[in-house]
């Protein structure tokens, strides 16, 4: 394995693949993924070899291409009041990657009878849930954070098997600053890994 694209699966990649493992996510499976971050693109990839019928959720359709090309079927635009309507019951999991304070209960009518939204993005204060739709479809919200060595040691092997990388940029010591603010501008969807033999070239 590449080394330098194997470090963000001991983050991005356990935290996404616990929740897929747990759910029980196999063949057929229908997951959205909200959000295509550093977070959002690894769970499209890997609900995907895991044979899941996946579909990214996204407030707009400009990462379509890129979601297609993970391996998602497509993008369901949030800010789409009509293809969300449209989606009621479409998933039996929904993996939420949003780092930011939002509204999670838009997304339970999304969900069949049963199915669960996991919060992995967010971890702060959230929006008020409305429970019509949850106790209305015997829906559930949970929450997963990272994993245990054992599962750790799996996404790696997984990952090995089909050839699943996280979508990574190497950066120098002296790009750390630049990287930063990529990051708060929002400009980057996946990861940057520090190449640390820099630091000695300096």
């Amino acid at each position: 394995m590449d080394l330098a694209k194997t470090a963000p699966i001991l983050c991005a990649g356990i935290t996404t693949f616990s929740p897929l493992r747990t759910w029980g996510v196999k063949q057929g499976t229908r997951v959205g993924v909200i959000g295509l971050g550093g977070l959002g693109h690894m769970a499209v990839k890997l609900a995907a070899a895991m044979g899941a019928e996946v579909t990214a959720i996204s407030r707009s359709n400009k990462k379509e291409a890129e979601a297609k090309a993970m391996g998602a079927k497509g993008i369901l635009v949030s800010t789409d009041k009509d293809a969300m309507k449209a989606a009621a019951n479409a998933f039996d999991l929904i993996i939420d990657t949003a780092p930011v304070k939002h509204d999670v209960g838009q997304y339970a009518p999304l969900l069949d009878i049963d199915g669960t939204i996991v919060i992995v993005g967010q971890v702060g204060p959230m929006e008020e849930l409305m429970t019509p739709p949850l106790v209305m479809g015997r829906r559930r919200v949970a929450g997963s954070l990272i994993g245990g060595i054992k599962e750790t040691q799996e996404v790696i092997d997984f990952c090995a098997e089909h050839d699943i990388y996280p979508d990574c940029e190497m950066i120098k010591m002296d790009e750390i600053n630049g990287a930063f603010e990529t990051l708060a501008k929002g400009d980057l969807a996946h990861r940057f890994v520090i190449d640390m033999a820099s630091l000695s070239a300096e």
